[in-house]
Order: structure tokens, then sequence, then C-alpha cells
């Protein structure tokens, strides 16, 4: 901000200095360097001059460019009043308002907050700095907040633009003059008791100057108050640094519904703005994804939105995020002569908010503010940039510490915050994150320093140390808070163990063993897997500890169970299980004998299954382990179930309850009532059947186990259709099988059951639930055709997906459906291999089929 701050017309209706100067000079067909020469005064004065980065010019330089101008008369005269001012910029004292001398503010968009909160800072500090990188809007702010204010400052409320090269007396003197005084001595006098705010803008031109100039205002006027941009603070007793932060981005996930929605984001409202102004048509539906992403990569810069906005003079969102979303920092804006428009601009008014010279990209303004780094902090921020999202204090540390000692990173984050090259945000740990441009610019820094691998192999080393150690807490009253954590470092874990696979397998493996709870909570069963079995195969991890690999081989098991492929890991967890017991770890031993209790009775090993489930029982039990004698009494449970023994069946859940409850494991307590909920059914009390696993579903829900909900609410469905309330049962079916339940296709797919990947359940346990629900479903409605194909195709789901009832259900339906022999022979051999005795109820319904037979 120069005397005359709006450079093209001064709050006087004056024109500005710079726009004066040049109009001469190209009047009289003079270059800048020609001026110069001709005048005998610098090139680079004339240049900051003319762009309005000089605050006021002394006399004798103001006289040697008019007399190289040729200027004389009222030419002259103009000159030098629009150069060195002698009248008051402002009012004087006894005017009603309080006279401002800045121009207008520009409409910010979402700093309702920080400009209420720098409002309020001014009443209570003498000196507040705005600080953050170039292009953040710390100019629109600062003019904005001190237009908010100006009725608290009676005394009026200035500005001043720092020029290049300005020293301390300069400073004073600009000062001086905006306040209609051209002496410091005046100024007290001047203002006197009362309230007055200066703004000083771009402080990185001469910040010792500046620093000076700020001890002597505040000294000789203590009621001045004074606002400071800048990309760091002035350093100056009493200052408070306030850090402006780039605007809110819609989260990772988030895609605004309309243009309406885009108001929620400021960001996202910003780039549509800037948008409708090189192009008629609004973002459309198509692109709204990519603009959702786009602004999410410029990290709410307002420089970076305005310069990308810019392009979508010829490209659509989707275009400039292909072409640009992976080079941001090459972002510029201008051309070579390019002029910018004045910080008064703000950043909300075009790329003028960012380095005001030639060509402006991103790269250049993070460079500014990274050079402004004591060698050590920049090394750190070298580091951070490994971490692709958001993290905590202590696990920068871990990072920073690169295997040697640990030392406190919160005095250095405070620094780059304070240069706003890190974003807090949020109130959990995981609340520190860099902007996608710092980032990029950083780890452009490592490579080029050749840090890139030792970085990537330390961070790799730091996220399994921690997803090993959150491992634990997946199972257990810790859960939600463990699969918490683990969901905010996704991108971290990701990135990690992509890098170790390939540089560091063995790291990888103790990775990938520790996740894969998580991956089945998530639905990533299929790709884990695949993974955890690359790990295994790959030589260079044949030497790693017997236990981390009987792990990793646990894991591969849990996860193939969810898609039907449990009976492929059962030699790896046999494997395991022998690794575990001659190691003498007994949360190893017990849990691959959980694992063998799910995945045998897919072979048929019933009574195997059940030694393997006793077995843990009684050394869980002697182990004092509560939590493994509930998981061991829940797969007995439905022993008893497969052998008909309800009543049994029901005290063991009651057992599995009070011990689930007795070590706080609350996802466990839930799965037993989601058992207790389908022994209800079987025990053929439909109605509560169905209250109760509606009730299971919904904390299901809750704890983030959507495999496991699918199927309680499938297990509802076939409840509501058992009872005959046909129409709430179909509903389920549209809940879970929208493509499969087309009002009026009462018929199973032809070829194969619905696929549905990502589900997270067992895929083939699914579709033979929707069998069975759509068979009772025909049967009820009187067409025994219909039903005799869905329970056919439940019948072949359900084969080969042993220790579940669902084969034999199936061919119970499709016996009464059809009234074939062969069905009833059929339904024999399937009894023999999964050992599953009928229920009273099927009793009952065969009975009435031979019946029929006979008469």
């Amino acid at each position: 901000m120069t005397p005359d701050h709006d450079r093209a017309r001064g709050p006087d209706g004056r024109t500005g200095l710079s726009d004066l100067l040049r109009g001469h000079r190209l009047a009289v067909g003079l270059t800048q360097a020609e001026l110069a020469g001709r005048a005998g005064v610098g090139v680079r004065t004339v240049r900051d001059l003319e762009r309005g980065r000089a605050v006021r010019p002394q006399r004798t330089t103001v006289d040697l460019l008019a007399d190289a101008l040729g200027l004389s008369g009222d030419e002259r005269r103009e000159f030098v009043d629009t150069a060195r001012p002698a009248a008051s910029r402002l009012p004087g004292p006894g005017t009603d308002d309080p006279p401002v001398a800045l121009p207008q503010p520009v409409p910010l968009l979402g700093r309702e907050r920080d400009v209420a909160e720098v409002s309020g800072l001014l009443d209570a500090y003498p000196v507040v700095s705005l600080v953050g990188l170039a292009g953040v809007g710390k100019t629109a702010l600062a003019v904005t907040v001190a237009h908010a204010v100006a009725a608290r400052h009676p005394a009026g409320v200035a500005g001043v633009l720092v020029g290049e090269g300005s020293d301390s007396p300069d400073v004073l003197a600009a000062s001086a003059s905006m306040f209609g005084v051209n002496r410091l001595a005046d100024l007290s006098c001047r203002i006197g008791d009362r309230r007055a705010l200066l703004l000083v803008d771009a402080v990185d031109r001469a910040p010792d100057a500046v620093a000076e100039a700020l001890r002597v205002l505040t000294a000789a006027v203590p009621t001045l108050r004074v606002l400071v941009t800048g990309r760091r603070p002035v350093g100056l007793p009493g200052e408070l640094v306030r850090p402006v932060a780039p605007l809110d981005v819609p989260p990772a996930g988030a895609v605004p519904a309309d243009r309406a929605d885009l108001d929620r984001w400021p960001a996202a409202a910003l780039f549509a703005a800037r948008l409708a102004q090189v192009r008629p048509e609004p973002p459309t539906p198509v692109e709204l994804p990519a603009l959702a992403a786009l602004v999410r990569r410029l990290g709410g810069l307002p420089l970076a939105i305005e310069l990308m906005a810019a392009r979508g003079r010829i490209l659509d969102v989707t275009e400039l995020l292909d072409r640009y979303g992976d080079r941001v920092l090459d972002l510029s804006g201008g051309r070579p002569g390019w002029e910018p428009a004045g910080p008064s601009a703000g950043p909300s008014a075009g790329p003028s908010a960012g380095p005001s010279a030639g060509t402006v990209t991103l790269r250049d303004a993070v460079a500014t503010s990274y050079r402004l780094l004591a060698p050590a902090d920049r090394a750190a921020l070298r580091r951070l940039s490994a971490f692709r999202n958001r993290w905590s204090v202590e696990l920068a540390e871990d990072l920073l510490a690169d295997g040697g000692r640990r030392w406190d990173a919160a005095p250095m984050l405070d620094r780059l915050r304070e240069l706003g090259l890190l974003s807090v945000r949020g109130s959990g740990p995981f609340r520190f994150r860099l902007l996608d441009a710092v980032r990029d610019f950083a780890a452009e820094q490592a490579d080029a320093d050749g840090e890139t691998a030792r970085i990537r192999m330390r961070h790799a080393v730091v996220v399994a140390g921690l997803v090993h150690r959150t491992a634990p807490g997946l199972v257990g009253a810790q859960m939600s808070g463990a699969v918490r954590l683990l969901d905010e470092a996704t991108s971290d874990i990701t990135a990690a163990l992509a890098y170790s696979a390939e540089h560091a397998p063995e790291t990888a493996l103790l990775l990938a063993a520790s996740l894969p709870r998580w991956w089945r909570l998530r639905g990533r069963d299929v790709s884990g897997r695949h993974r955890l079995r690359e790990l295994l195969a790959d030589p260079r991890t044949a030497g790693a500890r017997p236990t981390l690999r009987a792990w990793a081989m646990l894991g591969a098991a849990r996860l193939a169970a969810e898609h039907g492929a449990g009976a492929e890991e059962i030699p790896g967890v046999r494997a395991a299980l022998v690794i575990f017991t001659e190691a003498g770890d007994v949360t190893g031993e017990l849990s691959a004998r959980s694992v063998l209790c799910a995945l045998l009775p897919g072979l048929g090993a019933h009574d195997e299954a059940r030694e393997q489930a006793e077995a843990a029982l009684a050394a869980a039990t002697r182990h004092h382990r509560v939590r493994e004698m509930a998981v061991a009494q829940a797969h007995l449970t439905w022993h008893d179930v497969r052998e008909a023994r309800l009543a049994g069946a029901r005290r063991r859940l009651a057992t599995v309850d009070r011990l689930a409850a007795q070590c706080g494991d609350q996802r466990l307590r839930v799965l037993a009532r989601a058992d207790q909920a389908e022994l209800t059914r079987l025990e053929g009390r439909y109605a509560e059947a169905a209250e109760q696993g509606r009730r299971v579903a919904a904390a299901l829900a809750e704890l983030g186990d959507p495999g496991r909900r699918r199927r309680t609410i499938g297990a509802v469905g076939l409840a509501l259709a058992h009872a005959g309330r046909t129409d709430e049962a179909l509903a389920t079916v549209a809940e879970l099988w929208p493509s499969g339940a087309v009002p009026g296709r009462r018929r199973p797919p032809a070829v194969e059951m619905l696929d549905l990947p990502g589900s997270g359940g067992d895929v083939r346990t699914e579709d033979a639930l929707r069998g069975l629900i759509e068979g009772h479903v025909a049967l009820h409605r009187g067409d025994r055709e219909v039903a005799a194909e869905w329970f056919a195709a439940a019948a072949d789901a359900a084969e080969g997906v042993a220790g579940r009832r669902d084969l034999v259900e199936a061919l119970v339906g499709l016996a009464v459906s059809t009234a074939d022999p062969a069905v009833l022979d059929r339904l024999d051999a399937a009894r023999q291999v999964t050992g599953v005795s009928l229920l009273p109820q099927e009793e009952e319904l065969l009975f009435s089929l031979s019946a029929r037979r006979r008469r």
C-alpha cells in the first residue's frame, strides 16, 4: 500500500503515482531503463514506482524524474504533489465518521470467522501480524478487518505498502504522511489519546526496516494499533502472530450435489465463482467430482484457485484435473511483461494476490517461505513431506527421529504454522497436514538432495510401527478408536505398504500382517489377502520371524473366509498353529484355533472344528483370557445349533454375552445378539427375531461391520418371509440386492447369483439368504414353481458353505415346493456332510409332504 493505495485512483480521485509516471514515460517514448539512465536513478527505482511497490520516494528522486520527463508547469506540480503529498490523506478531528484511507474491501468467501477473530485481537494487542503463504489472502483479510474496526479507531485508519529496499525513515515518513502530518513528532499530537490503526502490507520486502519503524511508532504513539501482513512475523515485543490458513475444501469422498452445495466449502465456491468469470456455463454435474478433487489438490489456496480457474476459458474442470492435478506447483499467472493489479485488489480479485512480478508460480510462492526457514527446519519439512494426509505430533517425532534420539517437535511445528506451511485443523491427534503444494515442493527438495529413498523408508517403518501398535485394539473395548485411527492413516498405510513391498518386504509383511481385521471391516478382504499372499511368497521374507509369517497366514485365512475361499488357507492356518504352539505364543495359538473353528466346517470336518473350539476354551480358561473364552463359546454355540440343541445354544450365547461384557468388548456383544436373533428365528418366533435383528443391524452399522450387517438384514428378511410378511421381506431384498429386486421380477438369475464385491461378507452365504427369502415369499403366495426355482438357487449357493444351516433349509424348502423324491435324497446326503439335524418345524413340513405323497 503506497499512500495512493489504489493505484488507479487515490481516495481523493486523483491518478496514482504509478499510472502517472508510466503515462508520462510512454508519452515521451522511453523505456524504464532509458528513463532511469536519463534521470540518473536506478532502473529498479523506476520499476518499483510504476508497480506501486515503493513508499513515498525522496524529493530528489522526484525532481530528477520530472526533469528527465521534461515536465513543467501544472504537469510538474501534479507529479510532485502525487509523489510527495503535503495535504492530509485523512480528515482531521471533528468529523463524524472515522477517516479511512484504504481501498474498499473485496468480498471474501469463508473468512467470517477470521475477520471476527482478528478484529478482536486488535483490541488486545498493539501489533497483530497476519502471516501465511503468498496468495493465501492476507491482504484482502487485513483490508476487510481494517474497515470492520474503523468505528473503533476514531483517529483514522490508514495503510502503507512496503517497497523493496525501503529503510526505516521511508516507512516512518509514509506512515506519518498517511495521517496528514510530515513528521513523527507531529503524529502523536495528531492522534492524541484517540485510537488509530495502521495497516502495513508486504513487510517481507524490508523486514528489518519495518521492525525498526514500528518500534519507534508504537513507542511514540501508544494508542496506535498496527495490523501487519507478511510471510513471517515482524518480531516485535507484544506482537501477536495470527497465521492465515487456506480456505476450507471438501473432505475426501465428499462431492457437491449442485452449485448451491458448493457454498458449504469456500474453496469450491471461490473456484466456481472465478470459473463463472471466464465461461458462461456453471460447473455441470459431471464436473462436480473433479471440482471437489481439484480444490482439495490446490489446498484451498486462493492464489492457486485463481490461477487454475483462469484456465477454464478453454478446458473443462475434468480436463483441468487431468492436466494439472499432479503439477500444481507449476501453475503460473501472467506472462512476460504482465503487471499485477496490486495488493489492494486482494486475493479474491485475480492472480494479483501472489508474488508481484512477471510470471507467478506456486513454486515461487512456496520457495519464498521455505527460504525463511533455518536449515534444520527445512530438513524437517522435507521429511514431513512423506506423510500423505493428516498426522499427529507423536508420529512426526517418530519420523524425524530417523532411528536416533527423539526430540520435541512442537516448537518446529509452530514455526511451520506461523509461516503458513502447516495446516492445523480438527480436535483429534491427527490434525496436522502440509498443504499439497508445500508437500510437493518439499518432496522436490528432498529428491534434489538425494534424500527421498531414506525418507520413504523411514516413513514405511514409522507407519508399520503405528499399525502394529494399533492392531491389538481392533478387538475389545478399544475397537472403534483403533478403527478410526487407521482410517485417518489410510493414505499413509497405502503408500508405506506399496513402497516397502518393493524395497523392504519384511517391513511390508509386518505392516500387512497387522491389517486383516481392519481390511475385513472396510471390505478390502480380496485385495488384502492378495497382498499377504504376495508377501509370503516373496523369497525375501523367507527369513522373517516364524511368528510374523504365522500371523500373516492367519490374516490371509481370515480374509479368505470373507469371500468363501477359506478352505484354501487351512494348510497355512495349521502351520501357523504349530508355530505358535512351539513358540509358546498363547495369543497366536488361540487365534489360530479360532480361525480353524470357522474354516473346518467348510471341509465337513465338524468334529475337528468342535475339538478346536473345546481346546481353545480350555486354553483360554487356563490363561484367564476372558475374550477368547467368549469366542470359543460362540463357536461351540453353532455346533449346538447344528445338532438342533437350541436350548443349549441359548445358554451358551448368554455366557458369550456375559463374558463379552466382562472384558468390555462391545462388538462381541453385538455379534452374540446377532446370533441370538438367528436362534430366535430357528425357534420359530419370527416376529421377535425380526425385531431383534433390526436392532442388531443398526448396532453393526455403528461398529462399521458391513458384511455382518448385510447377513443380519438378510436374516431379518428370512424371519419376515417365514412369518408371511412378504412385502416387508421383499423390502429387505430391495435394500440388499437392488439390481435383483425389480418389481415384477420374482425369479432368480438364470446363470449366477448376484456378485457383490466389496460387501465385506461371504457372497455365497448372502446369495443363499436371498434365495431363501424369495423362496418363502413365493411359497406363501402359492407360487410353488417360482419358489422351487429360488430354493434351488439358494441350495446351489449354499453348497460348500458348511457350518451354517442354509443348505438344509434350502433343500427342505425345495422338497416342499416340488415333492420330488430326488430332493429328499439330496437332503439326506447334505445332512450327512454338514452334520445338521432337522428342527421340529422342518420335520413337521417333511412329514406333511410324506403324507401328501401317500395320499
